[in-house]
């Protein structure tokens, strides 16, 4: 297929799709054996790796969970939570308790406050012998002193309701004051202990036979000065009290009663160095902090850099069903669905249980900057079924799983390893991408028009009508059919941006051009201005991008055309990998683009000369009510195809492309363009990925 057209105004010009940084090696995993089960990273905090934290987590299921430890000795089972009943889980780590008061409303009042803020609470209930109080929290932090410097932020967000009291940072470090037969008995010695001034928590322990017990634990000291002060103080005033260290190496849950949701909950706080917690038993469960979406599989949580950690595990097929469902419509054809599902399982199989995985625990993530895995809720019959039908199926090349990287839509042509990752791969190269064009069937094509005002927009075409009347530049003209009609600032309807203008019947408006509506397959994004494309581009690029930025071209193209090398006022954006110019320039679908400058334009005369022609030159105008020769807004050019622009007042730059992605690899809507037209899931496969075999394990 050829590369699509652009019309070239200032340079040559083409039009351009996400990795994550530094995500995709481009090679092979040598296959060991089928992949049993899947680690999905949910919440984590692996910096710039990886960032998506909570301070707690919600679970509930419809069907009875248990509540354990996942060691080296297996899975264990402790204790139980009824279908439907919901419970909390976070991790015993630096945090500030912020005050303890008997009056709810008011620590409801703060724990409000400090919701709205970066230190984000969790407020708890405890039982005492004068009755019920309530602890508030912030947190989680990695260190003693990144919770020391969130105390100020923390006082200052609920000052109106600390009555004297001083926040203040709390650890992990406890004094164990014996083990109890029954957590009813462990409760009761706890009220007794509070009721001498201390904080004591009732602890769930497993023992080394595997079973549960219950301890009472007193303090959380941040630190091993304040643990002995604490041991030294509890002695002097309970001296009955036999009192040890809490074993850290043996994992435990801190079970806490939660009043965070408006009702009381149990509240798991899981303890103890590298201890991994384990919720299973339901088919179905829920994840409240994950807009409430449900998971197959088992959940463990552990602590990593002072966070809590959620990964889902789960059944390495089952996590298809949701992934394949998240990733491209359970209604497109049997064909599209297989070959999106071999991709899908090629590319995990790669990530699961590679020694050097950048996720550390978990395999891979539940968003795109893998695979999206939305749950159950992404599930489908169609969608199991393709999964089903391919099983154990998996993209090779050289003996190796390929890690199949895939994107939306390539926008007519696959992308070239070099153009996105200036890395090679020779499963890997530039193709037709003919299919694509499916993701804009039947969609209404919009006008580019010009006003009498000189300003300049987009009306879809079912909402005007051309008159038959012509510019003297040739330009047809339009009148709309319906009374405001919006006059929008890109060819899509957006909710978020202000029309350009409204316009009514009888108005007139002159069409520049007709474009496809802005979507997966083709798109239109900006103008920019100077000051928004230095912003954007801080940190993108190796040498600091001239400002003001005057010009801006792409100079160097690879094999499909992508943008890799764009100049600004003639110096080099020099991006770490082509890719990056996507999120470089204000997150562009792709990077198969063309640049157009919309307050000037350099113009090629029949005889070889160029002139630069910008919105202060006078010249001719051609608008809805005529002809003349004015100075700024609303001049227009023409190329020699007939497309014509509007030179804007201002100096911006608009990003016109196709493409939605990185576009290496499968393109989703190209698999679905190829299936309609009666390929076969292998046939797909082999056309976007090279030198493959596929194999079933």
């Amino acid at each position: 297929m050829k590369v699509p057209k652009v019309a070239l105004w200032c340079g040559k010009g083409l039009m351009s799709v996400l990795l994550a940084a530094g995500c995709f090696q481009l090679s092979g995993k040598a296959l060991a054996q089928p992949v049993d089960q899947i680690r999905v990273g949910m919440f984590m905090d692996l910096g710039s790796t990886y960032k998506s934290t909570t301070a707690a987590v919600t679970l509930s299921s419809s069907q009875a969970l248990t509540v354990g430890f996942n060691t080296s000795a297996g899975h264990s089972s402790l204790v139980s939570l009824g279908a439907g009943e919901t419970a909390r889980f976070s991790v015993d780590s630096f945090r500030v308790k912020v005050l303890e008061t008997a009056d709810l409303s008011a620590a409801t009042a703060a724990y409000k406050k400090l919701a709205a803020t970066a230190d984000k609470p969790i407020l708890f209930a405890a039982a005492t012998s004068a009755g019920q109080v309530y602890q508030l929290y912030a947190g989680y932090y990695a260190s003693e002193q990144t919770a020391a410097a969130a105390v100020g932020r923390v006082s200052a967000a609920a000052s109106a309701y600390l009555n004297g009291q001083t926040p203040a940072v709390k650890g992990s470090k406890h004094i164990s004051a014996g083990m109890y037969a029954s957590e009813a008995e462990a409760v009761s010695a706890a009220i007794s202990i509070k009721a001498a001034g201390f904080d004591a928590m009732v602890a769930l322990q497993q023992a080394p036979d595997g079973s549960s017990r219950y301890g009472v634990w007193i303090g959380e000291a941040a630190n091993d000065s304040d643990l002995a002060a604490l041991r030294a103080s509890v002695s002097s005033k309970l001296p009955q009290l036999t009192l040890s260290d809490v074993d850290v190496n043996l994992p435990a849950f801190i079970v806490r009663q939660d009043v965070s949701l408006g009702q009381v909950v149990k509240h798991y706080q899981l303890s103890g160095n590298d201890a991994k917690g384990w919720i299973d038993g339901g088919s179905d469960i829920k994840v409240q902090e994950r807009s409430a979406r449900s998971y197959r599989g088992a959940m463990e949580i552990s602590s990593l850099n002072g966070q809590l950690a959620l990964v889902n595990v789960l059944p390495f097929e089952q996590y298809l069903y949701a992934v394949v469902g998240g990733e491209v419509p359970s209604s497109w054809s049997a064909e599209a669905l297989k070959a999106q599902a071999v991709a899908a399982r090629s590319y995990a199989e790669f990530q699961a249980g590679s020694q050097s995985s950048r996720f550390k625990i978990a395999d891979v993530v539940d968003t795109t900057l893998s695979q999206a895995y939305n749950g159950i809720s992404s599930e489908s019959p169609s969608v199991i079924q393709a999964v089903d039908a391919t099983q154990g199926e998996v993209l090779m090349n050289n003996g190796k799983v390929v890690e199949a990287v895939f994107s939306s839509n390539a926008g007519g042509v696959s992308a070239d390893p070099m153009e996105v990752w200036n890395s090679g791969g020779d499963a890997f190269a530039s193709v037709s991408s003919e299919g694509d064009a499916a993701a804009v069937k039947g969609q209404k094509m919009w006008y580019h028009v010009l006003l009498p005002s000189g300003a300049n927009g987009y009306v879809r075409e079912d909402n005007v009508k051309e008159t038959g009347t012509f510019t003297g530049g040739g330009l047809a003209k339009i009148t709309v059919t319906a009374k405001d009609t919006n006059v929008r600032p890109l060819p899509q309807i957006q909710s978020d941006a202000n029309p350009v203008a409204k316009l009514n019947p009888g108005e007139m408006a002159v069409v520049l051009e007709k474009v496809e509506e802005s979507g997966t397959y083709s798109w239109v994004r900006g103008p920019y201005t100077s000051a928004e494309l230095l912003k954007s581009l801080q940190g993108k690029t190796a040498t600091a991008a001239p400002s003001p930025i005057l010009t801006l071209q792409v100079t160097q193209r690879g094999p499909s055309g992508r943008a890799t090398e764009v100049k600004a006022n003639g110096q080099i954006l020099d991006v770490k990998y082509p890719d990056l110019f996507r999120s470089a320039f204000n997150g562009l679908p792709s990077t198969l683009f063309d640049i157009v400058q919309t307050g000037s334009y350099t113009v090629l005369s029949a005889n070889g000369t160029t002139s630069k022609l910008t919105g202060a030159s006078s010249t001719v105008v051609l608008s809805a009510s005529g002809q003349s020769t004015v100075q700024g807004s609303g001049t227009v050019i023409m190329n020699g195809d007939q497309i014509a622009r509007s030179i804007d007042k201002g100096e911006g730059f608009m990003f016109m492309g196709r493409g939605n992605g990185h576009g290496l690899g499968l393109s989703q809507w190209g698999a679905k363009g190829m299936a309609d037209a009666g390929y076969g899931y292998q046939d797909i496969l082999k056309h976007y990925y090279q030198n493959v075999t596929i194999i079933k394990e």
